[in-house]
């Protein structure tokens, strides 16, 4: 029998249908976003194990815009790529389209960077290829990549030096099951899209049952993956609303999770992440949000946290990693 060894691709292209299972909440516009994190997560591992030939782990997802709602119906073409490696680390680049099976016409929904860490036969980081920029889109992308990482270590610090008590007058919300083994991927972890999903969800229920309407997410600052969740893990996710602007509401969510032997205030951080929601009408228009007023001095303290991460962001101001095209996409192209 003839072998013959194949070259990692630093790119996978998956397509998949928007089903009405993809919509969590009725009446929606569009695929939740949970559910967009969780299909971007799936294919940039698919895109890390390809290159690295092991097993890797979600570490860092961040920066991302929605900038408009996948319809249920819609084929949704999820395209990853590698653009920067460090020495067990890839950074992966990932664009979401999404068009009218009846048009053909793909155009952006969100984009976003996940780094992945390669793992070794130990459950160790091993090294992995370098990747190699040679066109000028691929080294213009490197350098937004790099851009990043700077931005994404301060926010890490920021998000770090804050504390979570029950000194607080914010609202929130807590979300306990167990991971089941259909959450876990042939790793025997949590997938890292499924528990961003859970986070989501804990988010919108926050956002909605303060406003009182449908929220959608906009902007993701930023998930940190500390650990992984194995299968029976209690899971419990905290989802507190620190921040309102005039439109936005500001959400800090904490997963934590492990064995459910062991005491509930014991469980280990698994994931942090912030999220920014609007409030939208049944047509999808945004509304002002209604006011939160901090009180305490924690809530007064995690408000500006809120704001000092996005004044993180304009002071590094990241190179954008997707340069939109100026004619739609057709889906034969």
């Amino acid at each position: 029998m003839s072998t013959e060894t194949i070259k990692p691709q630093p790119s996978v292209t998956l397509r998949f249908l928007a089903a009405p299972t993809d919509v969590l909440i009725a009446g929606a516009m569009g695929v939740h976003g949970g559910r967009v994190l969780e299909r971007i997560d799936k294919d940039a591992y698919a895109c890390a194990a390809g290159w690295a030939k092991t097993y890797c782990v979600t570490a860092y997802v961040g920066h991302i815009h929605f900038t408009r709602p996948i319809p249920s119906g819609h084929i949704v073409e999820v395209r990853s790529r590698i653009v920067y490696t460090g020495r067990s680390t890839m950074h992966i680049f990932n664009e979401v389209y999404s068009a009218d099976p009846r048009e053909g016409i793909f155009t952006l929904a969100c984009d976003c960077p996940v780094i992945f860490v390669a793992m070794g036969e130990d459950h160790k980081p091993t090294p992995v290829t370098p990747f190699e920029p040679e066109t000028a889109e691929e080294k213009r992308v490197e350098q937004a990549a790099l851009s990043r990482i700077e931005l994404r270590k301060e926010i890490e610090a920021e998000m770090l030096r804050q504390t979570y008590t029950r000194d607080s007058t914010a609202p929130e919300i807590t979300h306990r099951f167990l991971a089941k083994p259909t959450d876990v991927n042939w790793g025997g972890n949590v997938h890292g899209g499924t528990a961003m999903e859970w986070i989501d969800e804990a988010a919108t229920n926050v956002t909605m049952s303060f406003s009182g309407e449908r929220t959608v997410a906009v902007y993701i600052g930023g998930i940190r993956f500390y650990q992984t969740i194995h299968i029976g893990d209690l899971v419990e996710v905290n989802a507190r609303l620190v921040r309102t602007d005039a439109r936005s509401m500001s959400v800090m969510v904490h997963l934590r999770a492990d064995d459910p032997r062991k005491p509930q205030e014991e469980l280990p951080l698994a994931i942090h992440a912030s999220f920014t929601y609007i409030a939208v009408d049944l047509d999808g228009v945004p509304l002002n949000a209604r006011q939160f007023v901090p009180v305490t001095a924690e809530d007064k303290k995690l408000s500006e946290h809120a704001l000092t991460l996005r004044k993180l962001r304009e002071k590094f101001a990241p190179h954008p990693p997707v340069e939109i095209p100026e004619q739609p996409i057709k889906l034969t192209s």
